[in-house]
Order: structure tokens, then sequence, then C-alpha cells
């Protein structure tokens, strides 16, 4: 995290080494700054030009205004860090608009009221009833403690117990709103796009045991307990009465099949031995 007295020294050596009169004395008097806020900035120009000569007082006055202004008050978050500590926020939110996940998107989420993305239904009464509008405060504070900030609420999340992380992560959240900085796009896969080994024409069901036949000709045999069916009724879900097989991890022998709705399911499965 940024401090403003070490942005304001490297601003004085950076941009005037050759106006500083005494270095040793204009290093300690710049490392006596420790303000607040950056508007109180100004109030320091006074007291430092003693030890810069006069001519130059004009430069560094603009230089530290510059500073005053335009950096936030309590420093600036890291925008690398922070889009590594976003990384666990993908795990139930995307950053494309409109593409909600366990949790809604996150684009725009900078300065959004709480419990109002568009076309996200799962909020829960409690965050809807909040009245939070998620600027710098109170997304800290959802941030290091989702429970207290909001009780009742449905995010499952114990809260970010690290100043620092938290910082990161809220610059970032901020640059992605504000469209300065990309985010990845780790969402959902785009099932209309499937190629055959995953398009299932048919499903059988008999005893324990589904068989799924996929585009390509071949025969899929898994155990009830270890298939899934689910819908994705997203732009990015499959096309209807064109289910998709996608693997959900060990060692292959547990997946699910994905309908574009519903009602597809039980008319598209089969009992059948023979």
């Amino acid at each position: 995290m940024i401090r403003p007295h070490a942005t304001i020294t490297a601003a004085l050596f950076a941009l005037a080494p050759a106006v500083l009169a005494d270095a040793a004395a204009t290093r300690h008097a710049v490392a006596r700054l420790r303000p607040h806020h950056g508007q109180r900035l100004t109030r320091y120009i006074n007291w430092i030009c003693p030890v810069i000569w006069q001519p130059r007082r004009r430069a560094i006055l603009a230089a530290l205004a510059t500073l005053a202004f335009g950096a936030p008050a309590h420093g600036e978050g890291d925008l690398v860090r922070g889009a590594q500590a976003a990384r666990a926020c993908m795990e139930c939110h995307s950053f494309a608009p409109g593409r909600h996940m366990t949790g809604p998107s996150l684009a725009g989420v900078w300065g959004r009221k709480a419990g109002t993305a568009a076309g996200f239904a799962r909020y829960s009464d409690a965050l809807k009833r909040s009245g939070l509008v998620w600027d710098e405060r109170h997304l800290d504070e959802w941030l290091t403690n989702p429970a207290g900030t909001v009780p009742g609420n449905a995010m499952d999340f114990p809260g970010i117990a690290d100043a620092r992380t938290r910082a990161d992560l809220l610059a970032y959240l901020k640059a992605v709103s504000s469209g300065r900085v990309s985010a990845p796009d780790r969402g959902l896969p785009n099932l209309k796009e499937a190629d055959a080994a995953s398009q299932v024409t048919a499903i059988r069901y008999c005893g324990d045991t589904y068989r799924l036949t996929t585009a390509d000709g071949k025969t899929h045999a898994f155990w009830e307990f270890n298939l899934r069916f689910k819908t994705d009724g997203s732009a990015e879900g499959p096309p209807a009465g064109k289910p998709v097989l996608l693997g959900t991890g060990m060692r292959g022998d547990r997946a699910a099949v994905v309908f574009s709705r519903p009602e597809e399911i039980s008319g598209f499965i089969r009992r059948q031995c023979a």
C-alpha cells in the first residue's frame, strides 16, 4: 500500500534533485509528515520550503498539490495483488455483465445498491433490505465480515481479515467497474459450441446405470449416483433439445448433463435395458 509521506519523498527527489539545498534536511522534514488526508498536504508547504531553494517553490507546490488531490486518503491498493485476491471471488462470481453464477455478476459493482444486480434472483431478503451502497467503506466492512455486516445474508464466506488484501481487492473492484482494467472471463463454457463428443443424443436408464450416447457415436456408462442433470438457460447454454455432457472431475466417473430447460429432462431419458 502506498503511503502519502513515501510518495512525497519520491516526488521531491525525482522531480527536483538539483534544487534540494540540503538533502538530509529535506529527508528529515518529509519523514515527519504523516497527514491523514491529502487535503492537509498544502499546509506543510511553507514548512518544507525553507530547505528548498525559493525559485523552485512553485514546481514543488504543483507536484504536492497533484499528490494531495490525486491520492486516496488511506493509500492505494495494488491492482496486481488485487487481481490475485479476486480469484477467490471467481469461484462464485463472474465479472461479465449479466453473467450470474452462485452469486451475482461483479461487473459494475462499485457504487451499486446492494441486492439490485439486474437479472439476479437469489438475493437474501436481509441484503435487499440492507440499503447498503457498495462504496469503499461498505465493501470493506462486507469483505471483513459479511455475516456481521448484514446478518442473515446468504453468502457463505468468512471474510478477509488482512487489511492490505482487502485494500488491494477494493482497488481492483473499483478499477474493473470503471473500465480501467479488464477482468479475465472465467465463467462457464459456451455450451452452444460443444463438439460432437459432448453432444448427448440419447440417455438410457437401467438398474443403477445411465448410458449416454453422444453425437460421435460413443456410449458412456455412469453409476446413477455419479451423474447429475442440470439446466443452463443463459445465452451460453445448450440449444433446445441438445443437452451437453460435461465431466466433473474425479477419474472420469462423474459427469453432468446440461439441458436448456428443465422440462426436457424427463422426456429425454428412456428406461431401457436391452
